[in-house]
């Protein structure tokens, strides 16, 4: 309820400063999957995307008073065609000048392709993840916060060898998120000298997952990495193989990372670890402590991302010096890199006035933002490891 009441409230502020200003509005949008095998991390999402919003509306310097309001809208994360329906609505009944999202790999990709490209509405995800959205025909439009998934299979290789894990079985649920990880995981743990014993994708939204979990453990592997979802499918494998006894080591990708996790199983799965995009620079723990001061207080993935998704299009139209969605596009880049300002979480006030005095910034945001390419971001990662029944920070990659 506590999140809901923030997106109340956040959405009343920007209504109140138009009513007191008169001023234009702006909407941006916000879809990501607040129904599905995510919704328990994408409230704090939304939340922290709304908060840059907030910022930016508290600092009057947008666009000559412009107040923008956010719109929110869901994904489900694994309906495609829903996904674009709801975007679509976004795009031409609620005339946003940007999309914050999608959040899943596969409904981005659906949404990117069949509605913001050929609309030519920016998109910056904070969490689609997959290799694949590093190559699609996106026209200079779509943009991500996190790193793709070829360098998080890199990584969570490298975990798994450093831990002398020789042999491992991999679960993923059957989208291109999960086929994805699974594929640049297997490829850098069998370089690595690692015997994967088995790949096998899991179906989301099954009450059973005895016979995947039976086949996974027959291969005699020393530990299984889940790809999946923390609320459906991936929860379900860890479920099914406590209550068999089947594995006790799991490795866990950035999508089985959320505090619903740790609330379901606690100590029963102390030792296991996985990564997740972050950082504990003292941007993020600005970003932190004024994440908390809102009202959002979870430690889920992805929230950093958000905030710097939502700074990065409300910047870049300001360097445009203008709402129209071709020209934040072509200043995205711009204000994310170098030469320029450094801005961090807080200094959206001062990006604006910068930018509306004809300066150039370069905006580090919560996570170090660094756009390297088409669809393409530089990022660090978090190695995390399940202690007294919690998440825990171990180490940056």
């Amino acid at each position: 309820m506590k999140r809901f009441l923030l997106s109340t409230a956040l959405c009343a502020a920007a209504t109140g400063a138009l009513a007191e200003s008169h001023a234009q509005t702006a909407n941006i949008g916000i879809i990501l999957g607040f129904t599905g095998p995510i919704e328990s991390l994408t409230p704090d999402m939304a939340a922290s995307a709304e908060l840059a919003i907030s910022e930016v509306n508290e600092s009057g310097a947008f666009l000559d008073g412009t107040v923008l309001a956010p719109v929110r809208a869901d994904s489900t994360c694994v309906d495609s065609a829903a996904a674009a329906a709801a975007a679509e609505r976004l795009i031409t009944g609620d005339n946003v000048i940007g999309i914050m999202g999608a959040d899943c790999s596969g409904v981005t990709t659906a949404v990117a392709n069949n509605v913001a490209i050929p609309n030519g509405v920016v998109m910056v995800s904070p969490s689609a993840t997959s290799p694949a959205l590093s190559t699609i025909e996106d026209n200079g439009l779509f943009f991500r916060t996190a790193p793709s998934d070829a360098r998080q299979g890199q990584i969570l290789a490298d975990i798994v060898t450093e831990r002398g894990i020789d042999s491992i079985a991999v679960t993923y649920t059957n989208n291109d998120y999960g086929q994805g990880l699974a594929d640049a995981f297997q490829a850098a743990f069998e370089e690595a000298g690692g015997t994967v014993e088995l790949v096998a994708a899991h179906e989301d939204g099954r009450g059973d997952y005895s016979a995947e979990v039976g086949a996974l453990a027959a291969t005699g592997a020393d530990a299984l990495a889940v790809f999946g979802y923390v609320d459906q499918g991936g929860r379900g494998i860890i479920q099914s193989s406590l209550d068999t006894g089947a594995f006790d080591t799991f490795v866990l990708g950035d999508g089985m990372i959320g505090d619903s996790l740790t609330e379901a199983f606690g100590g029963d799965i102390d030792g296991t670890f996985g990564t997740a995009p972050g950082s504990d620079s003292e941007d993020f723990a600005a970003f932190d402590e004024m994440a908390k001061s809102a009202g959002i207080e979870g430690d889920g993935p992805y929230r950093g991302e958000s905030y710097d998704a939502a700074a990065l299009m409300i910047l870049a139209a300001q360097a445009a010096g203008s709402t129209d969605r071709g020209a934040i596009a072509e200043n995205l880049i711009a204000v994310a890199n170098a030469p320029g300002e450094p801005i961090g979480p807080g200094e959206l006030g001062r990006a604006l006035e910068i930018l509306a005095e004809g300066g150039d910034v370069d905006y580090v945001g919560a996570t170090g933002v660094e756009l390297i390419g088409p669809g393409e971001a530089a990022g660090s990662y978090r190695e995390l490891e399940v202690q007294d029944g919690a998440f825990t920070t171990v180490n940056i990659r």
